[in-house]
């Protein structure tokens, strides 16, 4: 079957399939970095969004690239800088005159008009240009000269910001990060991994990939996600994970009191949910168990949760906090 010979329903044998394709694929350029990929690719298929944060040249851009270059719909890349204004990403009208000589105002789709996006150093722009992502990763839709224009789907966003630059960048708001359904730590290299990258790119011959995806099949394979059964009990957990988040909450562990400003989100969750869904399938099974609940908090909660001055100060991470709490909140 061809990419463009999407099935109306997969099963489960072929989902696992073409989502170890596009491991496989980005594999081939990226070297190492599992989780990574892994990661991304869930949040691809769970419809989400991704935030990528590392050092600069561990080939973040280079991931989003290659993962556009594997699925055959249109890509568009947006370099976030100080003076890049809204309009620069969502389009503006114009007043545009035809053979006759009548004048109409007609809307110039800006870069935000694709599958893929590559939100490249999102923390350099202003916060009034970072608000015009916010409609586009929510409700997929864009708000001009009120009209509401429809993105085409599936809609991706994929940013990257570096975390260690301080002069020119402005930091994402808390409600913008909440839009994002994964915030992905990108590892330096190990030594082996940093000689396979110097044959990869320093020789002559430069890896071969092809599209192994399509729109259609990725839009199927996020329905197909959804349908995946979870258990009552396994989704109690979820929302005791989130609950044990918020320092306010009676049944919260010490760690959350102790070094928690402000929990989770509902988004979080969701996040949590879809994402062992998806772990589920890759797995090859057709249930949710605890463990993809508890693979997915990470990414999933490290961006919704607010440390206090306390934290701060001893040096604690929210990864450090979320771990603690999977260490004592345990299923039931």
């Amino acid at each position: 079957m061809t990419v463009s010979q999407t099935e109306s329903r997969l099963s489960p044998d072929e989902f696992r399939q073409r989502a170890v394709a596009l491991e496989t694929e980005v594999g081939q350029i990226i070297v190492g970095q599992q989780n990574l990929i892994r990661q991304t690719i869930t949040t691809l298929i769970a419809g989400g969004n991704v935030l990528l944060e590392g050092v600069p040249g561990l080939a973040k851009t280079t991931l989003v690239r290659t993962l556009a270059d594997v699925i055959d719909c249109p890509f568009s890349r947006i370099q976030f800088t100080p003076d890049l204004m809204p309009a620069d990403i969502t389009g503006t009208t114009l007043i545009s005159e035809d053979s006759a000589g009548r004048k109409a105002f007609r809307f110039e789709p800006g870069p935000i008009f694709a599958s893929i996006v590559l939100a490249d150093e999102i923390n350099r722009a202003t916060p009034k240009t970072q608000s015009a992502l916010l409609e586009a990763m929510q409700e997929h839709t864009v708000s001009v000269a009120k009209t509401i224009h429809k993105l085409p789907e599936p809609f991706f966003v994929l940013a990257t910001q570096n975390p260690l630059e301080m002069e020119g960048t402005y930091p994402l708001p808390e409600a913008q990060l909440d839009r994002f359904f994964f915030k992905v730590l990108v590892p330096f290299p190990s030594t082996e991994e940093l000689v396979e990258i110097a044959k990869r790119t320093t020789g002559s011959q430069t890896p071969q990939i092809r599209k192994v995806a399509s729109g259609a099949l990725i839009s199927e394979m996020q329905r197909m996600a959804r349908d995946v059964p979870i258990a009552s009990h396994v989704q109690t957990y979820a929302a005791r994970l989130i609950s044990a988040t918020h320092p306010e909450d009676k049944a919260s562990p010490a760690v959350t009191k102790q070094y928690v400003r402000y929990g989770s989100s509902p988004r979080g969750m969701q996040a949590i949910i879809l994402a062992g869904k998806i772990m589920a399938l890759l797995d090859g099974r057709l249930n949710v168990a605890f463990a993809d609940l508890r693979q997915a908090a990470l990414p999933a909660l490290r961006h919704r949760i607010v440390l206090n001055f306390e934290a701060q100060s001893e040096g604690m991470s929210t990864d450090n906090v979320i771990e603690q709490i999977l260490e004592t909140l345990k299923p039931e």
